[in-house]
């Protein structure tokens, strides 16, 4: 027997009408409504494939709860930040203060397709910001950086059953540190940008958060809530949060590029950051 989440507080007629037809062979019991999404018991497993076209064709999110994932297990989750827990790309925007955002952008967009290795693409993108005032970094946070839809009710909601979080990010410190005050989070890792005199100095400081640092973070943080890795949701939405959300008990596409989605156990593409609090119901 499987569990399907439908990520919606309501249904339309359509919508429960086609749900009804898709699973009319293998369906259990009509959808039954928990808090803000409805769930649904099938004793046959659908493919993603099958979830996939359900879920664009009736635009709502679908997703399937793992066989063996436990919902009271879950004690960390951890989350990227730019596109993810916030609505822009902090060095693209940046970029944008020293007339470079189109160039950073493109390799921006690239690295997070998976095109590009992350770390040699950051260090590119770092080096065209060389010699811009560091005051435009407040400027992006104080203007520009938005949280994305739900993310206030996803951290309370996570705050209410005792589970951490922690921000990871191929980004900069100065953004995870203001948004770990500001949000009250348990954790965030980044990287360091290198000033002088006031300005950028195209540099980044220490070793690179890339892909397989992301993944090392969650390591790090269960031995230090002794937990193991299937005790932990992972929320992505870029090629260098993959090995992060490979580690996970459970992987979380939010908004994300194609491959990433590929990859994860779950994609949410239509509802706010909230919507990952119906795993835990």
């Amino acid at each position: 027997m499987a569990t399907i989440l439908i990520h919606s507080p309501t249904l339309t007629a359509q919508q429960q009408t086609t749900l009804q037809k898709t699973f009319e062979q293998s369906r259990l019991e009509q959808p039954i409504q928990i808090n803000n999404h409805f769930r649904m018991s099938v004793t046959e497993t659908p493919t993603a494939q099958s979830l996939t076209e359900l879920s664009q064709q009736i635009q709502l999110d679908i997703n399937l709860l793992p066989e063996n994932f436990k919902a009271d297990d879950i004690k960390l989750v951890i989350s990227d930040m730019d596109s993810t827990l916030i609505s822009i790309e902090c060095v693209d925007e940046i970029a944008d203060f020293i007339n470079v955002k189109a160039e950073v952008s493109a390799i921006t967009e690239a690295a997070m397709r998976g095109e590009l290795n992350f770390e040699s693409s950051l260090i590119q993108r770092v080096n065209l910001l060389t010699g811009l005032n560091t005051s435009a970094l407040q400027h992006v946070f104080d203007e520009r950086l938005t949280l994305n839809p739900g993310a206030d009710m996803w951290i309370q909601g996570l705050k209410t059953k005792n589970i951490s979080f922690a921000l990871v990010s191929g980004g900069f410190t100065f953004f995870t540190e203001r948004l770990k005050q500001q949000l009250n989070l348990d954790y965030a890792r980044a990287n360091v940008l290198g000033e002088a005199n006031g300005k950028l100095t195209g540099k980044v400081i220490g070793n690179i958060i890339g892909a397989q640092a992301k993944a090392d973070f969650l390591h790090e943080l269960c031995q230090t809530l002794n937990i193991q890795p299937h005790q932990v949701i992972a929320v992505g939405d870029g090629a260098n949060d993959l090995l992060m959300m490979k580690e996970a008990g459970l992987s979380i596409a939010y908004h994300a590029k194609p491959a990433v989605q590929k990859e994860a156990l779950a994609a949410i593409n239509y509802r706010g950051l909230d919507a990952i609090l119906d795993f835990l119901a």
